[in-house]
């Protein structure tokens, strides 16, 4: 199993792992740092005490006539006062600076720790000497050695102590600046698409990123030339396949006249159907080429209401042509026009489909109303025709590319509803279709994504 500084999980993160290793690390590097600044320190305070201790005794020794100044009990616990004992030839206790201190002659001469009475005490004893006989024992408190060292280290560390948090502080700050420097250029990838496809910026990023955002970049490129390689297929293979089309549509119509008997005007009749269905697959291939090209131009704000009008206003020939009712219900227009920040060319692409689709697959004599509506101060619209339908289980498949619902004697390619969904993708706009409860028919919904 290979080991990794990022755990798995939620823990994968750099500032995680960042403060997952460098923490315990500052705490570990303070704790040693503390432990050796009492170790110092205690060695230090024990070195110019016993220095002290060493001279007060041999002061005392040189003179036998000095007796030793009696210090309090609090002065020799909580302020460490050296207590002074002086011993005659017999071993018994002359004089003493405090009676409080039961530990009595020890036998090893110099320095020695001793215990009496629960508590520890640092004790010098002076060598005997013939010309001294008196022996004199200086004492201090081992705990107001251990807490003077304590006091001492602290004060030491005490500003690593106070730094510790604000350096943990500056590293959270540092991982965090990283990880939103990561995460800017996740945002530039993500605002990519197949219209707008731009190479990320490589101004602020790390160093250690800067290979990575380098290589994304060639890869955005290689994107970039395969979507435009294969919109121009598809614009040229619809223009070299309009000529010879639009050719063949002349030669049929040309053809009309010379069909006499029943049984060739319908063969003719199948190849006439087959002609214009293979023109209008040319129609929306350069249209959905053009509106894959559109976007270039930027998006602005559009006026949805003159932009309905206009749509309906162009396919009212074909509303005439089949006798069906294309009408319009909506609010009279206001003082500040309902808009849509959106590429025009989106929007036009957008409604046009959905309209001429509901006009191409109603009845002759049927009805197509576009509603314009303010729902909780969203903007909605909705295309409502009374033809068929689709039947439930096809609903969601019906914006696939080249897909028509069966049994369909509509002409069409199947890429009407593609164009549209794309087209109200690039707009911010959500497209539903649902069946009509009250009467059979469609109804074609957009409206803004919550």
């Amino acid at each position: 199993m290979k080991w990794s500084v990022f755990p798995a999980g939620r823990l994968c993160s750099l500032r995680r792992a960042l403060l997952l290793w460098l923490v315990p690390l500052f705490l570990a590097v303070g704790s040693a740092a503390a432990a050796l600044s009492y170790w110092s320190y205690a060695q230090m305070v024990d070195a110019f005490m016993d220095d002290q201790m060493q001279q007060l005794a041999a002061t005392i020794a040189a003179n036998p006539g000095v007796h030793p100044a009696p210090q309090s009990a609090e002065r020799v616990h909580r302020w460490g006062a050296y207590v002074v004992q002086v011993y005659g030839p017999d071993g018994r206790l002359r004089a003493t600076s405090s009676a409080d201190v039961e530990l009595g002659l020890v036998a090893q001469e110099g320095f020695h720790d001793a215990a009496a009475g629960g508590l520890r005490w640092r004790v010098y004893t002076v060598p005997a000497a013939a010309a001294a006989p008196d022996r004199v024992q200086v004492l201090q408190s081992a705990a107001f050695r251990d807490r003077l060292a304590a006091e001492r280290a602290g004060a030491a560390v005490a500003p690593v102590l106070l730094l510790l948090p604000l350096s943990l502080f500056i590293l959270w700050a540092l991982a965090r600046a990283m990880s939103l420097a990561l995460r800017d250029i996740a945002c530039q990838a993500a605002q990519q698409d197949e219209h707008h496809i731009a190479e990320l910026s490589v101004r602020g990023v790390p160093q250690e990123i800067v290979p990575m955002v380098l290589s994304f970049n060639s890869l955005l490129r290689r994107l970039r030339e395969a979507f435009a390689t294969q919109r121009r297929f598809v614009q040229d293979a619809a223009h070299e396949l309009r000529t010879p089309i639009t050719a063949i549509a002349l030669q049929l119509e040309n053809m009309h006249q010379d069909v006499q008997c029943e049984a060739a005007a319908g063969r003719y009749g199948q190849l006439h159907a087959g002609v214009r269905r293979a023109q209008r697959l040319v129609e929306q291939l350069l249209r959905l080429s053009r509106q894959e090209a559109a976007g270039a131009d930027g998006p602005a704000m559009v006026d949805l209401q003159a932009q309905l009008r206009e749509s309906m206003n162009t396919l009212i020939g074909l509303a005439d042509q089949r006798s069906i009712d294309l009408g319009f219900v909506g609010p009279p227009p206001a003082a500040r026009p309902l808009t849509l920040h959106c590429v025009a060319g989106d929007l036009r692409s957008l409604l046009d489909n959905l309209i001429e689709n509901a006009l191409r697959y109603t009845p002759q004599g049927g009805v197509v109303d576009v509603r314009l509506l303010q729902e909780q101060g969203r903007i909605a619209v909705e295309v409502v025709d009374t033809g068929p339908g689709i039947p439930q289980d096809l609903l969601p498949r019906v914006f696939d590319r080249f897909f028509r619902v069966p049994g369909t004697s509509a002409e069409g390619s199947g890429l009407g509803l593609a164009i549209a969904r794309g087209a109200a993708q690039r707009c911010g706009l959500a497209l539903t279709l649902r069946n009509r409860g009250d009467r059979s028919g469609l109804v074609a919904r957009i409206e803004a994504l919550a």
